[in-house]
């Protein structure tokens, strides 16, 4: 079957989204629609030059027999701002605190749209460093996590706090919670992540970053290094912040249970 250009164009535009840094040879794309290198040559360009002019993403041409083309995601800060703008007004809704000082946000982790454009930015971030693994801990980090690690194209491991059966033979450490100041557990399966691996942590709250650290020490009995770290919200008036090198989208500043007034703004994702 014949495919018109702007028929190649919608398919070519959608495949790329949906595999974003995997190598696509041109004889894929050739052979999908019947169509010389050529061609297919042009029509990449016209979705290169329409990526990079709408903030989405860039192609990356890799020379040789073997080689073809990759999609990687930047999404440009006159799109994210906006966004990070509205998850700031969503998180300051009075109607979210919660005894204790908590805040509400499992609805905002649970909606499918803001997640999925978090992930989109963060992985922004990180499009051009070399991540092998996404890393959180369960459970409220996990859909941000996959997210991120959709547009990163790597595989995510989710730490625990209690062992499973069916994760097999476990590395586990103790660590001093940042903000309780208690001693906790976490653990990780032993066939979960190689040796060596560079991991991108992803979480959605970060008090002094005690769990952040957790992460971290978990790493070093894999002999992993820490490709980055990146939270949805991150707490501002911290006494004594245990993670320095970090992005954050939105910073919450200020929580006031007797008035009902929470205070945000945008995180230091605009200011690395």
């Amino acid at each position: 079957m014949k495919f018109r250009r702007s028929e190649r164009l919608i398919d070519m535009t959608n495949y790329l989204l949906d595999h974003p840094r995997q190598l696509v040879p041109l004889t894929f794309f050739a052979e999908r629609y019947d169509s010389a290198k050529s061609s297919i040559s042009e029509d990449l360009a016209i979705v290169k030059e329409t990526f990079e002019q709408r903030g989405i993403g860039t192609l990356q041409t890799v020379p040789g027999a073997a080689g073809g083309v990759k999609f990687f995601v930047k999404v440009s800060e006159e799109e994210s701002k906006p966004f990070v703008k509205e998850l700031c007004n969503l998180i300051a809704d009075p109607e979210r605190l919660l005894p204790g000082g908590y805040l509400y946000l499992t609805d905002i982790l649970g909606n499918p749209s803001i997640v999925q454009k978090a992930g989109q930015i963060i992985a922004s971030a990180y499009s051009d460093a070399k991540i092998d693994v996404v890393m959180t801990v369960a459970t409220k980090g996990i859909p941000l996590a996959y997210a991120v690690a959709s547009q990163l194209n790597a595989p995510v491991v989710i730490v625990r706090r209690d062992s499973k059966v069916t994760e097999g033979p476990t590395v586990s450490i103790n660590y001093v919670s940042g903000s309780a100041k208690r001693i906790e557990t976490m653990l990780l399966s032993k066939r979960s992540l190689a040796q060596e691996s560079r991991v991108l942590i992803v979480d959605d709250f970060m008090k002094a970053g005690g769990t952040v650290m957790g992460m971290i020490s978990l790493l070093e009995e894999f002999n992993a290094h820490v490709a980055g770290i990146a939270v949805l919200v991150e707490a501002e008036k911290i006494h004594e912040r245990l993670v320095d090198e970090y992005l954050s989208l939105v910073q919450l500043s200020e929580v006031d249970v007797k008035h009902k007034k929470i205070n945000v703004k945008e995180g230091n994702y605009f200011r690395k």
